[in-house]
């Protein structure tokens, strides 16, 4: 079930009707179990909509990690508690090494066996990615290494922490939550405000215009560009690059707008995810504004336990590469996100001795570092969304040198992306001038009307509802 359905519109309106209504019937603290039963219920039957099978995953690692969180509260002896930990850590990655990475590495192993002549029968297996595999098991380690840490104490309530891990609204697709943050909003009574309905549902259509106006109409003109075998110029690749840059932009900051506002609805707040991006000016800033729950988590639980900068510039840049290469892989089984986590990494590596002061920059030395990282962004973005190395070689090739400006495809390419970039940079630049992500439902009554009817007008108008998934959607 993806946000942008009818048939998940019909799901959210009979939940929220019914967890409104249980408080009313049974009474503050009653009606609070009975609200967190029917969160577990209605995500459990969120989750099966996609394929039931895979529901015993998540009700597996559930279980385990409820276990070892109580063991690890218990325990005092420091190597039984790490042993506990690792076993819970082994037991996530197993699960998500298998489903997510089995195919790649089967197929990989065969390619070298057969270049170097070895004629070997392998038997193949066809393993389906469960959706959301990438962001629960991160969410249920997360809350094991913490208890760990003795930074949180470990829940008793199995309802709780089953409503914590498989919480809807960032089921499948984030923002990756804290235990920290999430479990104390689960476990107390919730009151919903007026202001968390009404920025709520500010969030929830921002989120389907990022999707279905900007993200779905802009999808044919990465697609036509980035299609195997096809053969533009250089100034048609950057055009196609830029549309699957705001692409997976609207796509993912959709999602989670979607995921916020929804989750505010019910008097549960859910961390930003996305804070302007594209307007950073250096790799550092961008890795604190895009998918910042992944972020955190890998600067955390990764980059941290490896010594972060506390060992000298060479060990910090070793660690800064080993930590994109591992959130490269996270993002997909192909050499092509190891390779962009491996451009992540050695950008952030070159730009650290001088972050800082590109940083402070002022008038046109600052309009020009900030295009200077948009496009290595989006070259970034090339790198992401290549089929193959084969092709990122040559549309690589036609930007260098192919360019050829006088062959832009304007009608097909630049025009359309213009008209559906240009209604979200307006709001973008309103949002970063008060450096609010909710300054609309704060505007004037006036304004915040007109943005709210202009908004509407182009999702309904232009939308693209054709109900494709999200891109993030089986990670």
């Amino acid at each position: 079930m993806v946000f942008n359905s009818l048939q998940f519109v019909w799901f959210f309106l009979v939940v929220y009707a019914l967890y409104c209504l249980m408080p009313r019937v049974s009474g503050p603290d009653r009606g609070h179990r009975a609200q967190n039963w029917l969160l577990l219920v209605s995500s459990y039957y969120f989750y099966a909509a996609w394929d039931y099978r895979f529901l015993g995953l998540l009700v597996a690692s559930t279980l385990v990690d409820y276990t070892c969180g109580l063991v690890l509260g218990r325990m005092q002896d420091q190597r039984r508690r790490r042993l506990v930990m690792s076993l819970s850590i082994g037991f996530n990655l197993t699960l998500l090494g298998f489903f997510k990475y089995f195919n790649f590495f089967a197929g990989n192993l065969h390619a070298l066996f057969e270049t170097l002549g070895w004629q070997v029968d392998f038997v193949t297996l066809r393993v389906l990615l469960p959706v959301g595999i990438s962001f629960y098991t991160f969410v249920t380690m997360s809350y094991v290494i913490d208890v760990y840490r003795r930074e949180i104490q470990p829940t008793r309530n199995l309802l709780d922490f089953a409503v914590f891990v498989a919480y809807f609204p960032h089921l499948v697709a984030g923002p990756i939550l804290r235990a920290t943050r999430l479990l104390p909003q689960i476990a107390a009574p919730r009151r919903v405000t007026a202001a968390q309905v009404r920025e709520g549902l500010w969030l929830i259509a921002w989120g389907f215009f990022q999707k279905i106006f900007v993200a779905d109409n802009l999808a044919p003109l990465a697609a036509r560009v980035f299609a195997p075998g096809a053969h533009d110029t250089g100034v048609n690749v950057l055009l196609g690059t830029y549309a699957f840059a705001f692409q997976i932009y609207g796509d993912f900051a959709g999602y989670s707008n979607i995921a916020r506002g929804t989750s505010k609805l019910m008097g549960i707040e859910l961390i930003e995810n996305f804070r302007f991006p594209y307007l950073v000016l250096t790799p550092q800033e961008f890795w604190r504004h895009w998918h910042i729950s992944l972020s955190t988590w890998l600067r955390d639980y990764l980059y941290i336990p490896l010594g972060g900068n506390r060992h000298g510039r060479w060990k910090t840049h070793r660690n800064l590469l080993i930590t994109m290469l591992l959130g490269g892989l996270w993002h997909g089984a192909a050499w092509t996100f190891v390779l962009w986590g491996l451009y992540q990494g050695l950008l952030l590596v070159a730009y650290r001795p001088v972050a800082a002061r590109v940083s402070d920059v002022r008038g046109i030395a600052r309009v020009i570092a900030w295009i200077v990282m948009f496009h290595l962004t989006c070259y970034g973005w090339l790198i992401f969304r290549a089929p193959s190395f084969g092709q990122l070689a040559s549309m690589t090739s036609a930007l260098f040198a192919h360019f050829a400006p006088a062959t832009a495809d304007l009608a097909g390419l630049l025009v359309p992306l213009l008209l559906y970039t240009l209604p979200l940079l307006i709001i973008h630049a309103l949002e970063a001038r008060a450096d609010d992500l909710l300054v609309v439902p704060r505007l004037p009554a006036a304004l915040r009307y007109t943005v709210y009817v202009a908004t509407l007008y182009l999702i309904f108008l232009f939308g693209n509802f054709g109900g494709s998934e999200f891109i993030y959607f089986q990670f």
